[in-house]
């Protein structure tokens, strides 16, 4: 090693020591714990907490090496620091790898500290940790390595604060979405999709002043997507639990990948769609960083489990007794599903063969009349969509379709693109209603032009509908709703449907555009890390149709991809916008005449005419106030942001507006 160069990093390591000390910062001591799985000891732990940069513990290139130390008490971790091997550039191979904190010697109620976002320097790094709780076990996990068969090398690993129980005022959040962290018993890898193996899970979220810490089952799921090296996972609480504000308090949630999925966002912007469109149920959904027993996993979606439950799809409850009218009417939830045949609970109709998966009741508490009344009830619906008098108001499909959700299901997906619309359909039934509802939509990463298939969707397609061109269509599903859209009346109510969101600019190129990029903005930080974890984005994955080579380009995709489509169907559905119709002016709808104005939190709308009504959404198009409007000054209180106003009165029509709360 150069000298000079020593002299300096040395130099640099006493100056480091120095200054904390001034702090009344202690550079903090305990016994050597590791763990290393090929226990090699050419180079020995001992050798990354010597003082000296010049030598270097080695950890080998299998995964789930790690070294800390046992301080003895509970200390607040103020500051860390840490050395690459200095002699070879080594720098990358320490990327990704995550510091930790715990109470338990086996680290199953760790959270991490920090995680290393690239190249390290050739010397001692520096890194302020704000966390205010105490952990009296600490211990840097070293990465998944990038090249087989290469070791990771450590030759300094320092951890700086002060003895203290703390407190959970303030955690690391590592960017700024939120940070979910799951440790399995005995540090086992998820290999199941079947299996649950346990462990506890610590969900810091809010700027890391909010963390929610339970014991958990944790699964593998998914088809296609758990052939992926990133895995999906299902999760269990121990406990039922609303998280980060989402609306169901439930045990069961999901952890989606995203693979295939570049942008990392087509699920959530497919899930606004559908709020803006007002399917009766959509999943909630939030972009979260997930870490498994130390290895940084990358960016995910935390989900709603579509099932029968409050704050998801709300059906009744059935008993095991529940074995005649009315109680047996429901509530049911189906999927009509390509892969039903793998699933415990399931049928195939008796008319066009579709495969339909109950996924409640469950498999293990259905009973055999509740089975039978269902597939009975499902075959009733085909029938009657079957028959020659098919468009009959009574008699007809409508007997057992609610067409508002069905067509509003039907634009939302081929508004988003969605190639597998129709291979994967829920729909549910509730208690002595005839009908079924279909909602919600769901698995959405090959939307927004992201499938070889149909790429690029407006010139391959033509002038026909996304679900007439692709083949991934569950058995009988084409023929099914080929069969409601030659019903001319379900023709106009579409049009209608679309027209509605298009006049209200419910659904338009600049409110989708916003959308995305909000999105864009706040997956920004972690994106980098997700791509840096999983170099993929210069390689095919599935079915991506381009490889457009970087983060940016990809959102870009989405973005030209929405403009052409919203084109696209107002074409095909010969949307003319309200204001363009003969005889009606641009100005028709006195908006003029509403004042709007805020000041800090507040919402003031006045000259109001008559009575109505107002719907205020935020950036990301979630609907947050329903409300009436009976004075002609009205005002509410609301939390700073950007919203959307739609504004409907009974003398003034209806308007939009942008405000921004202060």
């Amino acid at each position: 090693m150069n000298t000079k160069k020593f002299f300096l990093t040395n130099i640099m390591l006493i100056t480091c020591i120095f200054y904390l000390s001034s702090q009344n910062i202690q550079e903090l001591t305990g016994n050597i714990i590791y763990w290393d799985r090929c226990n090699e000891q050419s180079h020995p732990i001992t050798d990354a907490f010597d003082d000296d940069l010049n030598t270097y513990f080695s950890s080998c290139s299998e995964f789930g090496n790690w070294i800390g130390l046992d301080l003895g008490e509970k200390h607040v971790i103020t500051q860390i620091a840490y050395c690459p091997r200095l002699d070879n550039d080594y720098r990358h191979r320490l990327s990704l790898g995550v510091f930790e904190g715990a109470n338990n010697p086996d680290f199953g109620d760790a959270i991490p500290l920090f995680i290393i976002p690239g190249l390290t320097e050739r010397e001692l790094t520096q890194q302020a940790i704000e966390c205010s709780r105490g952990f009296r076990y600490v211990r840097f996990v070293f990465p998944t390595p990038q090249e087989a068969g290469k070791s990771s090398y450590m030759a300094e690993l320092k951890f700086f604060g002060y003895q203290a129980e703390g407190d959970d005022s303030q955690l690391p959040q590592i960017t700024n979405i939120p940070t979910i962290s799951i440790h399995t018993v005995d540090n086992q890898d998820i290999t199941s999709r079947e299996n649950y193996i346990k462990g506890i899970i610590s969900v810091i979220s809010a700027d890391g002043k909010s963390i929610h810490t339970d014991s958990l089952d944790i699964r593998g799921r998914g088809n296609n997507s758990w052939s992926y090296p990133k895995k999906p996972y299902r999760i269990k609480f121990y406990k039922k639990v609303s998280l980060l504000g989402m609306p169901a308090r439930e045990r069961n949630w999901t952890l989606i990948n995203n693979f295939g999925d570049k942008t990392l966002m087509r699920n959530l912007v497919g899930f606004d769609i559908s709020e803006k469109m007002e399917l009766p149920y959509t999943p909630a959904g939030m972009a979260v960083n997930v870490f498994l027993n130390g290895d940084y996993k990358g960016c995910y979606q935390l989900c709603d489990q579509v099932e029968a439950n409050k704050g998801r799809v709300d059906i009744e409850e059935m008993e095991t007794t529940d074995i005649t009218p009315p109680n047996l009417d429901g509530g049911y939830l189906l999927e009509i599903d390509a892969y039903a045949n793998t699933e415990p609970s399931w049928f195939t109709s008796s008319g066009n063969r579709i495969p339909v998966t109950i996924k409640y009741p469950k498999h293990d508490e259905i009973v055999p009349q509740q089975k039978a009344f269902i597939e009975e009830y499902f075959n009733k619906m085909e029938t009657a969509l079957n028959k020659w008098n098919y468009t009959d108001e009574v008699q007809g499909f409508r007997k057992y379709i609610d067409t508002p959700s069905f067509l509003r299901r039907f634009l939302a997906a081929e508004l988003n693109g969605n190639t597998d619309s129709y291979w994967s359909v829920y729909l549910y039934k509730k208690r002595t209603d005839d009908k079924f509802y279909f909602a919600p939509i769901w698995d959405l990463d090959l939307s927004f032009e992201n499938d070889e298939r149909t790429y690029p969707i407006n010139t391959r397609t033509g002038d026909r509908w996304i679900y007439a061109v692709t083949g991934s269509c569950a058995n009988g599903m084409r023929s099914f709703v080929n069969r409601i859209l030659t019903d001319q009346n379900i023709q106009k109510e579409m049009k209608e449907i679309y027209s509605y969101y298009r006049d209200e600019n419910i659904i338009s190129a600049e409110s989708l555009l916003e959308v995305v990029d909000n999105y864009a903005a706040q997956l920004d930080q972690s994106q980098k890390l997700n791509f840096l974890r999983w170099p993929i984005l210069n390689q095919k994955i599935h079915a991506n149709p381009v490889i457009h080579g970087s983060y940016e380009a990809e959102v870009e995709n989405v973005k030209n991809y929405i403009k052409n489509r919203i084109l696209w169907m107002d074409k095909k559905l010969n949307y003319t916008p309200k204001s363009e119709e003969p005889g009606t002016s641009i100005n028709a709808v006195a908006t003029n005449e509403l004042k709007i104005r805020t000041v800090e939190n507040t919402l003031f709308i006045e000259n109001v005419t008559g009575f109505g009504y107002l719907k205020v959404m935020d950036i990301t198009g979630k609907t947050i106030v329903n409300d009436k409007i009976i004075d002609s000054n009205y005002q509410i209180t609301l939390p700073k942001g950007i919203y959307l106003l739609l504004i409907t009165t009974n003398q003034q029509g209806t308007s939009t507006h942008k405000c921004i709360i202060p």
